[in-house]
């Protein structure tokens, strides 16, 4: 197994083609998720997409509720939509872009690139935010029943 980060960047078409192939299968089962979104329309009661186990099992939002239905919005260019979905989950989806974005860079120049992902504190941030997401889109009173979907 040959090491990705060799602190030399990646000089002439095979090794780039080399450095480019994980980020570009990443980015390709990205591509084919959303084409599933898209074609599934998550929006449409009855449709395709499958029932969140937790508001079916509970009756209430978990973390990720919305989340399909943000991904739709997204790909149409509704941003408000997108945020009334799932805010939370459309912060992830910048931060699994710009993610990306690093890793591929960090690749093609031999070397690692920082991101938030090599935040020390990023894991607790995680789960604080998620665990406030969850509460906080579940409690029964206004303003906050605006959060339901």
């Amino acid at each position: 197994m040959t090491t990705v980060y060799t602190g030399v960047p990646a000089r002439g078409w095979r090794a780039r083609s080399r450095a480019l192939v994980p980020p570009l299968a990443v980015v390709a089962g990205a591509g084919v998720c959303c084409a599933a979104v898209w074609l599934a329309d998550p929006t449409t009661p009855g449709g395709p997409s499958p029932v969140c186990p937790t508001k079916l099992l509970f009756g209430i939002d978990c973390p990720g509720c919305g989340g399909l239905r943000m991904a739709y919005s997204l790909l149409h260019g509704d941003i408000p939509a997108a945020l009334h979905y799932n805010a939370v989950s459309l912060v992830v989806v910048l931060l699994f872009v710009w993610s990306t974005a690093a890793w591929t860079a960090g690749r093609l120049r031999g070397r690692a690139v920082s991101s938030w992902l090599h935040w020390r504190r990023t894991p607790l941030v995680f789960a604080v935010v998620f665990a406030l997401w969850f509460v906080v889109r579940n409690l029964p009173f206004a303003p906050f029943t605006g959060l339901f979907v």
